[in-house]
């Protein structure tokens, strides 16, 4: 039955942690302890209410986990007002899961509220002393009214109803809960919560540096329009060069002629790379096939380069660009490499876009 408890304790710990909207700020094992102590009443549900109540004292130390769960062991004693062969005849002990109901339902908003109510509920030991000794399981049922005091609200007054079940004794032989071993207890007394690593006496809510967050979204902001704008201008050039692709075969001869008409292809790169792209390579393919199917056929590669950048760097990329092609005619295609011949010619001005003129040219003659 206690493992049953303490696992059924860490589910219900874990669904009500999700009641909290707020980050909370890191509790230590530390931190939300709190002990406390009372006094009161207890009398059978089966007999005189008035005539068999009893004074009890009680003592409580617990944590809580989350603003809506905690744990607590409680520990009480029945006093006789008869006399009797001891003072105390009945003492007792309890494991109880305890849910602020106030905070499950409307939220913790960084502080307990002045009042706020808790049930709780668990198993535990009854023992009775004089001449009925007698040890045997009780579970408990109840609820807190806490009343929080003092602006640090370090302090709680309790009131505490409940009922307690005894079974497996003299009256309830049988695992049953049943009036015959039950007793309702009203006590009130004080709490005190220890204090925490957060500087208070509660849960509080995780510091947020707001400038440090306005920073960050302003930089995810700025990147995003930077990605959108590169795939627009992206966009645009790719479809220029198709329309000046298409046009470029659109006004080939009809006819077929048996001599082979030079082959001109375009490859695109992007800004400041010379690495070719997966979508590049059917264009090349064109050119390869040419050259395998007419052996005698030579074909002169130019790199070109867009305006932006030093001419020294533009003169680099655009020569890098053109072996980029001829690396792949060589090592994909096998085209002899005495056949192929590369040029960097820096920024180009083949076409009037000047950010198109990052390509390289390839033209194949016989």
């Amino acid at each position: 039955m206690k493992k049953f408890f303490l696992m059924a304790a860490m589910v219900m710990a874990g669904i009500t942690a999700s009641a909290q909207n707020e980050p909370l700020a890191n509790s230590k094992l530390s931190d939300n302890w709190y002990l406390g102590g009372n006094i009161g009443a207890v009398t059978p549900l089966n007999g005189a209410f008035f005539g068999n109540m009893r004074p009890t004292v009680g003592l409580e130390v617990g944590r809580y986990l989350t603003p809506v769960f905690g744990i607590g062991v409680e520990g009480r004693a029945k006093f006789n007002t008869i006399k009797a062969f001891t003072a105390v005849d009945q003492a007792y002990g309890f494991l109880l899961g305890k849910f602020n109901l106030s905070n499950l339902f409307y939220g913790y908003k960084g502080e307990p509220r002045n009042f706020e109510v808790v049930a709780l509920a668990g198993p535990g030991i009854e023992h009775n002393f004089g001449d009925a000794k007698d040890t045997y399981l009780a579970y408990k049922a109840g609820l807190e009214f806490n009343f929080n005091l003092g602006e640090a609200k370090a302090w709680q007054f309790n009131i505490k109803p409940g009922i307690v079940w005894g079974v497996n004794n003299a009256l309830v032989p049988e695992t049953e809960l049943n009036k015959n071993g039950a007793t309702f207890e009203i006590n009130a007394g004080f709490t005190y919560k220890f204090k925490c690593s957060n500087g208070t006496h509660n849960f509080a809510f995780a510091k947020v540096d707001q400038s440090e967050l306005d920073a960050l979204n302003n930089t995810i902001n700025r990147l995003r329009d930077e990605n959108a704008e590169r795939a627009k201008n992206d966009a645009a050039t790719i479809e220029n060069l198709k329309n000046q692709l298409k046009d470029c075969q659109n006004s080939k001869p009809a006819t077929v002629v048996e001599k082979k008409s030079p082959v001109e292809n375009i490859v695109t790169f992007r800004q400041g790379k010379s690495i070719i792209d997966k979508s590049q390579m059917p264009n090349i393919d064109r050119v390869a096939k040419f050259l395998n199917d007419n052996s005698s056929s030579k074909v002169v590669i130019k790199g070109y380069a867009s305006p932006e950048g030093s001419a020294k760097l533009n003169q680099k990329l655009s020569l890098a660009r053109a072996n980029a092609v001829k690396k792949v005619l060589v090592n994909k295609y096998k085209i002899a490499a005495d056949r192929i011949e590369t040029e960097g010619l820096g920024v180009g001005s083949i076409f009037t876009e000047p950010t198109y003129n990052r390509v390289s040219i390839c033209t194949v003659n016989d």
